[in-house]
């Protein structure tokens, strides 16, 4: 019975591991569970040990399959080299938690040696955009997002992603290898069984994207999205991922205790990214995503 009941779980991890994009998303529960979807993958080894203490073969082979399609899904990004070489920018994104005592200690750590540094949660007169003003010359906020840069700021205005508030702002810094426009945006919260708001930003900000013809662009922030949400796929492609180009394992950015997911990213085009990774930041529930970028 109980080498029955290892091989029908493990078919259906299989199945689930595989085919997630063919689910329904039954009102929202879907694009969540696929946020936490490596994880799945941690149900594999304790099959294993069932079946190997069945003595069935059919059971200990039936737990193989799923260990296969997770490896094929993401062993790769386990396995990544970052390329490396010649950089141009280095950048940085974070949430710093709206409710952060610590959040100007958290900064601080984050913009040594960056070039750009993009903000969430910020709070008026809060330590954090303090901490930064002192740090960099170049600056943009409006309401609870903002951006320091050490390159000049030539362009910079608020940009709607179909919120009642503004969470979202778009710039364009004048790099010594030329232009960039950057946008940081904060968008909408998803939980299970309500991913409406969220998907509604996503799509507000495909449009932005579409309708951007700067030949380099870089868009940070907090998505809300992980990397294997179904949604995402909305933004990558046209986009490319920092972490997934040019990170080693999966960067999980939230919670910051004992990250399981990466709400956090670091998107696209126009450029090459030659490193990216995850830093802690002081007293934020989310960990800081970073990058460097070669310009082409």
């Amino acid at each position: 019975m109980l080498g029955r009941s290892i091989i029908v779980v493990a078919g259906v991890l299989a199945l689930l591991l595989g085919g997630h994009r063919l689910l329904p998303e039954l009102g929202g529960f879907t694009p969540v569970l696929e946020s936490l979807l490596p994880w799945v993958g941690a149900a594999v080894p304790l099959l294993l040990a069932g079946a190997l203490a069945t003595r069935s073969w059919r059971a200990t082979a039936a737990t193989l399959l799923p260990a296969a399609v997770w490896a094929a899904m993401f062993g790769p990004a386990l396995l990544r080299t970052p390329p490396g070489g010649p950089s141009d920018i280095s950048v940085a994104t974070l949430n710093v938690g709206v409710t952060n005592a610590d959040s100007a200690r958290a900064v601080r750590a984050l913009a040594k040696g960056r070039d750009l540094v993009a903000l969430q949660e910020l709070t008026d007169g809060g330590p954090a955009a303090k901490a930064l003003d002192d740090r960099f010359r170049y600056r943009y906020r409006v309401a609870t997002v903002g951006l320091w840069s050490r390159f000049p700021i030539v362009e910079a205005h608020k940009a709607d992603i179909g919120l009642d508030w503004t969470r979202a702002l778009r710039a364009v810094v004048d790099t010594p290898k030329g232009r960039l426009t950057v946008y940081v945006m904060h968008l909408a919260s998803a939980r299970p069984g309500r991913t409406a708001q969220r998907d509604r930003t996503l799509a507000h900000a495909r449009r932005i994207v579409d309708g951007d013809d700067s030949p380099r662009l870089l868009l940070m922030g907090d998505l809300n999205t992980a990397t294997t949400d179904r949604k995402r796929s909305g933004l990558v492609p046209p986009l490319a991922d920092a972490q997934q180009e040019a990170g080693s394992g999966f960067g999980f950015t939230w919670p910051s205790s004992f990250p399981v997911t990466r709400p956090d990213h670091i998107l696209y085009r126009g450029l090459t990214a030659t490193g990216a990774g995850v830093e802690p930041a002081e007293g934020s529930d989310h960990r800081a995503a970073v990058a460097t970028l070669r310009l082409r």
